[in-house]
């Protein structure tokens, strides 16, 4: 595995993230944003997106929960409002390597801002969420540990901070390959062990009971001498 490859792209998806921070505001639509994200993944080196040839999956709003395969997607027209929530998820690839990042923007008076500071308390609570999902993903997961095992703790977490799980698989993640057909995923029936693959993604898609938004927030993970970190 050339780490740093899939490092150097992973980079490339996480200054996009920080160029969107700058660039979403009220009025542009999803499919505007869609477009702005692929355009500067390309400027940066970027030449090919390994999700269905989708670069950034957009959504606004109350479409925030939907979950969908790249296949099916088609960036909307639905703009983004005062007061909203945009979730983007990138695929962007390097000659066969790939980056997987996604994070969720809240926008408050028509910018994007910082996202502990949201005046909605289901948006505050979901962001939160993400987070500590993310700390137990690091604390439950080493080499022995299956996909299966994960999935059954985490998703039970979930449930127990008030939330449920929206992909339409019931998948909290997946393996990162050289092909999207041998991703294998963290769910239940998965025996495998993390140490059978080399990268492995996080993405809990939750929503809040009885909430109206999808929150969204992915790493790629991998193990540096027995311990996890984030690529």
């Amino acid at each position: 595995m050339d780490i740093k490859k899939y490092k150097q792209v992973q980079k490339i998806a996480k200054e996009t993230i920080e160029f969107l921070k700058t660039f979403i505001n009220e009025g542009l639509s999803a499919k505007e944003i869609k477009n702005a994200a692929e355009k500067f993944m390309i400027k940066k080196g970027i030449n090919s997106f390994w999700y269905y040839n989708v670069g950034a999956l957009v959504f606004i709003g109350k479409q925030t929960t939907i979950s969908i395969s790249g296949k099916n997607y088609k960036a909307s027209n639905v703009k983004v409002k005062s007061e909203d929530l945009v979730t983007v998820d990138l695929s962007p690839e390097i000659n066969g390597y790939w980056g997987d990042f996604a994070r969720s923007f809240v926008i408050q008076n028509g910018k994007v801002i910082k996202t502990n500071q949201s005046k909605s308390s289901e948006i505050n609570q979901g962001i939160k969420t993400e987070i500590k999902l993310h700390e137990n993903f690091k604390k439950i997961v080493n080499e022995k540990t299956s996909f299966e095992e994960a999935y059954i703790k985490l998703n039970s977490l979930i449930e127990e901070l008030g939330f449920v799980n929206l992909d339409f698989n019931k998948n909290l993640g997946h393996s990162i390959e050289k092909n999207k057909n041998d991703r294998i995923y963290i769910k239940a029936g998965n025996k495998a062990k993390f140490k059978n693959v080399d990268l492995f993604t996080f993405e809990p898609h939750i929503k809040k009971k009885g909430g109206k938004y999808g929150f969204k927030m992915e790493n790629i993970y991998y193990f540096n001498k027995g311990k996890i970190e984030v690529l």
